[in-house]
């Protein structure tokens, strides 16, 4: 929880664009690309429901969620943004 208010807190004052005006597009962009792809290799053969599509919590492109980005970083995703959050959250006061 509060990890998760402090991503919060980072949201709230202007983290987002603040990524993205930090981290280069075109490295947000592949790694929408890798989670997707990575995404898609889980799914079972046999698997015929609806189809995920997106990147990193369903955006195609920029940033629409910090604790998305943090999450797949933490669980091994190559994330430009999900660094930029662990960076960011050394400066959270709460």
């Amino acid at each position: 929880p509060l990890l998760r208010s402090k991503i919060g807190t980072l949201e709230s004052q202007g983290g987002v664009k603040q990524a993205e005006k930090e981290c280069d597009s075109k490295s947000i962009k592949e790694a929408h690309d890798r989670y997707g792809k990575e995404r898609d290799l889980q799914l079972p053969d046999s698997y015929n429901g609806p189809q995920p599509s997106g990147g990193v919590g369903g955006t195609r492109k920029g940033v629409k969620c910090l604790h998305a980005h943090y999450a797949w970083f933490l669980a091994g995703g190559d994330d430009p943004i999900g660094v930029w959050v662990d960076e960011a959250l050394k400066g959270v006061d709460y």
